[in-house]
This record gives structure tokens, sequence and C-alpha cells, in this order.
């Protein structure tokens, strides 16, 4: 008797306003979590940064951010739920030795954190009934960095969850001068525009998939949000469905990034 397939194969092409990509991707046939969604949003996400970088650096305005260079390291990174899951995930896989020092970090950022009171603004935050204005989140953006507060899943300047690092993260670079990084308050810096934003996109599944408001959960309180919302992780639907939700939600995040820029180049 032949078993029946685990996965299901698919070629997916999205049109982003970096140009086409195209991906084969392998899907679970079975039931599976939010988190096995995450690594192929995350690609969509990367390959068409990629073709943003390559068309940025043919106009002369190569990335400037490197390996080692962590100034961006300081600023507050916003996570979708499944993200937050993600990450909870992957930091409970690594070796305990490892995990220790994750955790030892942890902890010195909250009691910073406590000290200055914003721990509990930003544990406030990942359960917020809906989002707050643009205006409120700046202004703990800016009380954040002014803490100069290293990323907790920093070690030696280097990122220690850099395969598995926030999408924030990932989007996030410059092609000006590095050393305008030191003080992203008060220095310009020319930023190179991600076609897709992965946590957008993920936070508007989740936000679907659970019928609960968009959830951005700052990385400090991520993995303690991830624990105390453990059973809704635990939470699974067919892989195909998740995929076509997902799909959906990056379809549409591209139709109105694509409809942006037409009305801007048509000004």
């Amino acid at each position: 008797m032949m078993t029946p397939p685990t996965t299901e194969h698919f070629e997916i092409a999205l049109n982003t306003s970096a140009g086409q990509i195209t991906t084969a991707v392998e899907v679970p046939t079975g039931f599976v979590p939010v988190t096995a969604i995450v690594p192929l949003i995350r690609r969509f996400g990367e390959e068409a940064q990629a073709l943003e970088v390559a068309r940025s650096t043919d106009a002369g305005k190569a990335p400037s951010c490197h390996k080692g260079c962590a100034a961006c390291c300081r600023m507050l990174v916003p996570l979708s739920a499944p993200e937050a899951f993600a990450l909870g995930e992957w930091v409970g896989s690594r070796p305990m030795d490892q995990q220790d020092r994750i955790v030892a970090r942890l902890a010195e950022a909250k009691t910073r954190l406590l000290s200055q009171g914003l721990w509990e603004r930003l544990s406030e935050l990942c359960n917020a009934p809906e989002q707050p204005k643009d205006d409120a989140l700046e202004m703990m953006n800016r009380e954040y960095y002014a803490l100069r507060l290293p990323c907790p899943f920093l070690e030696e300047e280097v990122c220690t969850i850099y395969e598995a690092r926030p999408a924030a993260c990932r989007e996030l670079m410059v092609s000006s001068p590095p050393e305008r990084c030191d003080d992203l308050i008060n220095n310009s810096v020319d930023p190179i525009s991600a076609p897709i934003l992965v946590s957008t996109v993920l936070g508007l599944l989740w936000q679907e998939l659970t019928k609960s408001p968009t959830r951005l959960i700052p990385l400090p309180v991520a993995l303690d949000w991830a624990k105390g919302h453990e059973q809704e992780n635990q939470l699974t639907w067919k892989g195909v469905e998740l995929l076509d939700r997902a799909l959906d939600k990056t379809w549409r995040f591209l139709s109105q990034s694509l409809l942006r820029s037409n009305q801007g180049s048509v000004k």
C-alpha cells in the first residue's frame, strides 16, 4: 500500500514593487500550527528584498549594513504573534547554556525597563484591544531608544538569533553612511525599502485566524508573551489553508503597495 504524501508542492509567483519573485514550496497536507508558515512568508520577504537591494545597488545606493554593525539593535523591534511563537520555539530548541545566557540577558533588560517604567507599557501593548496611535508609538520608540539598551539577543555586538530574527530586523537596511546610524533620532538615514512587510502580513493572518486584534509585540517581552499564550500556539490549521490565507494577505499587501507606488509616480 502506498503511503500518501505528507506535503504538497506549489509553484508561486508574486509581483512586487521590485519585480517578480518565483519560488517552489512544500506545504504539509496535515494540520500544523501557525509557526509552520512563518519561514515561508519570510522567504517571500527576503527574495523580494534581494530584488530591491539589487535595484538600489545598481542605482549607486548599496547597503551600508554589515556584520558587527549593531547600531539599529538599540531600537524597539515589533513582532507579530506568529513571529513571537516561532522565536519562543527556536529559543527552546537551543542548547541549555545558550538558553541560560538569553534568559539572563532578558532578565537584565527587564530590570532596566522596569526602572524606567517602560516594561508595563510594553507588556500592555501586547494585549491592547487595538493598536495605539502612531504618535503614541513614536513616543514609546523614542523613550526606548534613548536608553540605548542593547538587544537581549546580542552577544559581543553579534546577533545570536540571526536565522530566527524578526522580520523588522531583516527589513531594516540603509544605504547612507554607517556613522549616521549612531543616532537614529537626530540623524537622517536613507532606507532601502522592503517590498513585503512580513510582520504586517503575519499579523493580519493571525488576526483573521483567531478573530483577535492585530498584535504588536515588542521584542523584549516576546518570549513572556508567547509563554503566556501557549494555548493559542497549540491551535492548528490545514497546511494548504494556512498557505492560501497567507498568500491572500501577501497579495493584498502587495496590491496596496503597488497602488500607492503608482499614485506616487503619477504625482
